[in-house]
């Protein structure tokens, strides 16, 4: 079975492209060349899909078994071509293949975004069920709770639904504690704001806490630096804060790869030596964070498996093998490496 990754892979581009196009969703554009070797390898690949299986009013045909899911990411697009969340679209495709599924569509969501569009999608696939993976927008998740007939989240907050998630605050906590161990007692913070704007409600961000307040360690203000989730802003933040002449954390913890790696840029281009002048380590474990130099000291996220189970567990409770919603929650590891004075 062919999979949106498939046609992603063929012209490099994000799964979330391939589904705008294949699914007319003009919601962003993208570059014409873009969509003619998109359907193009749509079409060379074999990709089929669903919709002759739905009536001309968008009602699923009787004689056709199974369920439409859909799934929505809380992502800009301008910042979709992300290797955290597309390891996890790619286990959400994997796990809903396995059981004979496809994954309608993907839609990612920024702020602000018109409601209609996420509206026009569900309706047009009859979705029956839906993957929410991060916060959305309260409007947008409401809309979908009350009328999609079943939803599971990636890492959201919500008892009301099953929900898959790693201890975000329990996996920072160890990165911090692994780094005063090391000695370390001026440690920085580089991250972004949390589901309600306040960078100090992020789960990361607590988890840094903890461990700096177990420990009797002084957290210093202008040092937890808010990038925002932008690789732009922590590469330009970062410069500006190494390049001051006041005192300077020996470590960072950084609440993504992502995030990390300007950071260690800017670093490096004042000439700092990590980890010797300053160390780093940080969350998710993309496969780049393996090739940076130094090779960067981070906690593995399994995120290809939070796909899959997302997938399993939406499956369960449309056959309704479940009705309680379940937390499931997917153990984290520190992989340390020599960002850190580490050898992994």
């Amino acid at each position: 079975m062919v999979k949106l990754k498939d046609i992603a892979d063929q012209v490099g581009v994000s799964v979330s492209t391939v589904s705008r196009v294949i699914n007319h969703d003009v919601s962003r554009s993208v570059n014409e060349d873009t969509r003619n070797r998109i359907l193009e390898a749509a079409h060379t690949l074999g990709y089929k899909t669903n919709k002759l299986g739905k009536t001309a009013k968008g009602k699923r045909d009787a004689a056709m078994p199974g369920f439409h899911v859909g799934c929505v990411v809380a992502v800009p697009q301008n910042k979709y071509n992300h290797p955290y969340f597309s390891i996890i679209l790619e286990g959400v495709e994997r796990g809903l293949s396995s059981q004979g599924y496809r994954l309608e569509f993907i839609h990612s969501m920024a702020t602000g975004d018109d409601l209609s569009d996420l509206q026009r999608l569900v309706k047009d696939h009859g979705v029956d069920g839906m993957i929410v993976v991060e916060g959305i927008q309260p409007e947008a998740y409401h809309w979908i709770k009350k009328n999609v007939r079943a939803v599971v989240g990636i890492d959201i907050s919500d008892h009301e639904v099953p929900v898959i998630a790693y201890d975000r605050v329990a996996a920072a906590k160890a990165a911090v504690a692994h780094l005063i161990a090391k000695g370390h007692r001026e440690i920085g913070f580089v991250g972004g704001p949390g589901r309600y704007g306040d960078i100090q409600r992020e789960k990361r961000f607590r988890g840094f806490q903890h461990a700096m307040v177990e420990a009797g360690l002084a957290i210093d203000p202008d040092w937890i630096i808010n990038v925002n989730w932008d690789v732009s802003q922590s590469y330009e933040r970062m410069k500006e804060a190494f390049s001051s002449q006041g005192k300077r954390p020996t470590a960072f913890f950084c609440a993504s790869d992502m995030m990390a790696i300007p950071a260690m840029r800017a670093a490096t281009e004042q000439r700092l030596r990590i980890p010797e002048d300053v160390a780093f380590f940080s969350v998710d474990n993309i496969e780049l964070s393996q090739f940076t130099s130094p090779p960067l000291t981070t906690i593995h996220v399994p995120k290809m498996e939070m796909g899959m189970i997302a997938a399993g567990t939406l499956l369960d409770y449309l056959n309704r093998r479940y009705t309680i919603p379940v937390k499931i929650w997917v153990p984290h590891e520190l992989k340390l490496r020599h960002s850190t004075g580490d050898h992994s």
